[in-house]
């Protein structure tokens, strides 16, 4: 049964509104930024693509995850996954404005900056420099869309020859597909984010991001799965057991960003290294330490506290409120990453950053319903999903 049978008129009306407000979102904060500040229209843009990259990457993540395990969790998200993993292309259009604003973004840009700065110097003649940093974008890039077209085009073939063997190499893709997303996610994080502040560094800032990513994955498939489960004949997959499977990994990652995040924390910290802790410094001063709180109470605590719940993890109304709470608080968790590197005395709330986060959520979701329309709703020749429906779990 095909998604466009179905749900056809309300998915044309969601892909149209979509693309529409998300055009002209974007296109007002170019305007915006031409005119006003080119500087913080980059520092914007950064914000809005770092939390929207997350999304097809995290997803791509998740999905490949499934195919390693085989867990039944999967099974009744799985369109949802490859849908929001083959929107890899549009962020791979959305980057490119990016890379005419890195001397607004970072000070290893600036020649005149390097020229005074010895430890500058040599982190530019190693590897901040335009041109090796272009040449890594080129490589991430080029791997994470390899990755999505096998993931994508394998799972269609699946679709239309039934052919088993397929599913075996989507398996023995997965393995060393998700060591080359580990690896090229950190170098990006340090690449984009890191990089804002070129003297800090730190060892654990890749894998935080890493599970932020995937973090953000799993909620995002709770509320696919809380919307599309109103519809058959993906109800008749929705049961309180996979439910409560989502929700346990959603919990296992939330820890693991806790733990991750404290670790960071902590090693830094009592260091006290004259490099490193003036990150920490900058963000739990001012207006920053309120954001700090917030991110700890809302992305850990509370998401901790109910997920323990066993109730509420097999109510797919409530589990999918609490993914909404937790991709929200990713969002401020990389605002907190990346805006006190340019604003150090406290947030600072720009047009910019309201216009070009709707405006590039729009345009993900728009290419999410557009992607999501074209494949049935449930998953065709796969015999652990006929287990499902014949044995009603």
């Amino acid at each position: 049964m095909n998604m466009g049978d179905m749900l056809g008129p309300e998915f044309d009306r969601i892909e149209r509104r979509g693309l529409i407000a998300g055009l002209v979102l974007v296109a007002v904060a170019i305007i915006d930024g031409a005119l006003r500040s080119p500087e913080q229209f980059f520092r914007s843009y950064l914000l809005a693509y770092v939390f929207w990259l997350g999304f097809p990457l995290g997803c791509a993540a998740f999905l490949m995850v499934h195919y390693l395990t085989g867990g039944k969790w999967g099974l009744p998200v799985k369109r949802p996954l490859e849908a929001a993993t083959a929107t890899f292309p549009l962020l791979v259009v959305l980057v490119i404005p990016l890379l005419f604003g890195l001397r607004h973004l970072f000070t290893w840009a600036n020649p005149a900056t390097v020229a005074a700065d010895p430890t500058l110097q040599f982190k530019a003649s190693h590897y901040l420099n335009v041109p090796f940093f272009l040449i890594r974008q080129l490589v991430y890039f080029s791997i994470w869309s390899w990755i999505v077209y096998r993931l994508t085009s394998w799972s269609s073939a699946v679709d239309r020859t039934g052919d088993p063997s397929i599913e075996d190499r989507l398996e023995h893709l997965s393995g060393p597909a998700l060591v080359f997303y580990g690896f090229t996610i950190t170098f990006f994080s340090i690449d984009w984010v890191m990089s804002l502040e070129p003297h800090w560094f730190s060892t654990i800032f890749g894998m935080i991001f890493i599970v932020i990513q995937v973090q953000v994955a799993i909620a995002f498939s709770i509320i696919a799965a809380r919307l599309l489960g109103a519809y058959e004949p993906v109800s008749t997959t929705m049961s309180a057991d996979r439910f409560n499977d989502l929700g346990n990994l959603l919990l296992t990652f939330i820890m693991l960003w806790a733990y991750l995040a404290f670790s960071q924390f902590v090693i830094i910290w009592a260091g006290d290294l004259i490099k490193e802790i003036p990150w920490y410094l900058t963000r739990s001063e001012t207006a920053w330490a309120a954001i700090a709180l917030a991110v700890v109470i809302f992305y850990f605590a509370v998401p901790f506290a109910l997920l323990l719940l066993r109730d509420v993890k097999r109510r797919i109304t409530v589990l999918a409120s609490v993914s909404a709470i937790v991709i929200l608080l990713n969002f401020v968790d990389v605002y907190w990453m990346i805006v006190p590197s340019f604003h150090r005395t406290g947030p600072r709330f720009y047009l910019m950053d309201a216009l070009l986060v709707l405006g590039m959520g729009c345009l993900w979701v728009a290419a999410f319903v557009s992607r999501l329309r074209t494949r049935p709703l449930l998953p065709l020749h796969d015999p652990r999903f006929e287990g499902v429906l014949e044995n009603g779990d």
